[in-house]
């Protein structure tokens, strides 16, 4: 898909979003998570699966390019009644420079009515004591890419892009997270040390090519945000060694059980909240003329 076949972003999310619901025999879903690399098993201790669909068979959508990386949508009922729309196929924007088609799972989320976003993501680290299978929350990103989502005079404010309130949150679980700035880059081809150093410099904290394109349209559309990174190596002219894709899987996979638990838990008491009414979210989206 790319942005000359998505002349309308909102009406093709519509779209897609009226084949999930319906596929999943729900009026509309609460939450979403985008799995990152790392971080798929967490579907699997959310709850029930009620459905289940191959990415390509949803307009707008695509079997994943990348090893490593699921490919299908996902609704998952919890114990409390709330859905959970699993976005296993990811679009990134190396594969077609399309910023469009980069947000169109996130447009789809808010379409099909979820509220709060989870965005996570295999990274590298530039700090060390950011190890290989650390997680980080995103507090800020810094978008290195030269593209936005949005199309038009779409001023949207991007002030606590990446909801404090849900880091909080998280921290109830797990103390000891620690957070940082994320960069993106356009990839596919890892950054160099230079450019490694030129992030660092800017106030970054972590590096890697998703999510923030995705976030700036979650943003757009109202959602709240959390984002939350696997540290899977250190950065390129942090670690002695060279850089592979194999290597991103490895520590994904190793990391899996730990992480995959963590996020299960804080989507858990994400959905307990909205069941309870004490928070209905504080996505922001406008234009300004």
């Amino acid at each position: 898909m790319s942005a000359s076949e998505l002349t309308d972003p909102i009406a093709a999310a519509a779209e897609a979003a009226g084949i999930l619901n319906s596929r999943a025999g729900v009026d509309g879903h609460d939450i979403a998570l985008v799995l990152g690399s790392g971080w798929g098993g967490a579907a699997d201790l959310l709850g029930e699966t009620v459905s289940e669909i191959p990415a390509e068979e949803v307009p707008g959508f695509h079997a994943p390019s990348v090893p490593g990386h699921g490919g299908t949508l996902r609704t998952i009922r919890l114990e409390n009644g709330a859905h959970v729309l699993v976005l296993g196929a990811r679009r990134h924007f190396y594969e077609g420079r399309d910023a469009i088609a980069t947000a169109h799972g996130v447009r789809t989320a808010a379409a099909a009515g979820c509220s709060t976003l989870v965005l996570t993501n295999g990274c590298g680290g530039l700090r060390r004591e950011y190890g290989a299978g650390s997680v980080v929350l995103i507090s800020d990103h810094i978008n290195l890419t030269g593209a936005t989502p949005l199309q038009g005079p779409t001023f949207v404010d991007l002030t606590d892009l990446y909801s404090s309130r849900l880091r909080d949150l998280a921290r109830e679980i797990d103390p000891e997270l620690p957070e940082g700035v994320y960069a993106q880059f356009t990839g596919p081809q890892y950054e160099t040390p230079a450019e490694v150093q030129m992030a660092k410099v800017l106030g970054a904290d972590l590096v890697g090519m998703s999510t923030a394109l995705e976030a700036i349209a979650a943003r757009h559309a109202g959602m709240e945000i959390m984002g939350m990174s696997l540290v899977t190596n250190l950065a390129a002219g942090i670690q002695e060694t060279p850089l592979s894709h194999a290597e991103v899987i490895e520590a994904g996979q190793a990391a899996a059980p730990r992480i995959s638990g963590l996020l299960a838990e804080i989507t858990r008491r994400i959905a307990a909240e909205r069941s309870s009414g004490t928070h209905n979210g504080d996505g922001q989206n406008g234009t300004e003329d």
